[in-house]
């Protein structure tokens, strides 16, 4: 049976260590892996969640993008396990989004990401995917892939006078909070 895992916590030396390449995608304990990190992302109200989030040193993540009381406009896909993934190319444009983690709670940050990403990953079923993906999928994907190498969206954030409190992104009032430099 599928469970809730605790999440690690900014802070935790685990979120900071570069994660170990999945060697047996049909592993009954890696199957249960993307079994409880589902089950943990859609519980948390995340729109995806990294192995190394849950103390799991693996390069696995999902993806799973839908409106929630953290994301109300997130768009909605199946949650979708990506084993080994890679970013195959990108765009040479990068857009500044707010991001949040559930290793970061109650802050979000407005981080520079590629627009457009081509990638490949191996499924739960062991098959090699590749796919195109765009806007919000594509940050999900890239904050996840981030945590693979031990990189949280903080250290991406350009200025911390671009860090805010979750509220204001929750409410819509972070506007007046936005800083270019």
């Amino acid at each position: 049976m599928s469970e809730l895992i605790q999440i690690l916590q900014l802070g935790d030396p685990r979120l900071r260590q570069k994660a170990t390449w999945v060697e047996n995608t049909q592993d009954e304990s890696i199957q249960k892996l993307i079994d409880n990190l589902t089950v943990t992302v859609t519980q948390s109200h995340g729109v995806g969640i990294a192995a190394p989030q849950i103390s799991a040193s693996y390069r696995l993540f999902i993806v799973a993008s839908r409106p929630n009381v953290r994301y109300p406009h997130a768009p909605v896909m199946e949650p979708t396990a990506m084993i080994n993934p890679r970013i195959i190319a990108h765009s040479g444009e990068t857009i500044s989004g707010w991001e949040g983690c559930l290793s970061v709670p109650g802050l979000r940050g407005l981080v520079p990401r590629y627009q457009a990403i081509e990638i490949s990953y191996t499924d739960r079923h062991g098959k090699l995917q590749k796919q195109e993906l765009t806007d919000f999928v594509a940050r999900i994907f890239q904050h996840e892939y981030d945590h693979l190498d031990g990189v949280l969206f903080i250290d991406r954030v350009e200025s911390y006078l671009n860090i805010i409190t979750e509220e204001p992104y929750i409410n819509h009032s972070f506007k007046s909070y936005i800083f270019d430099h």
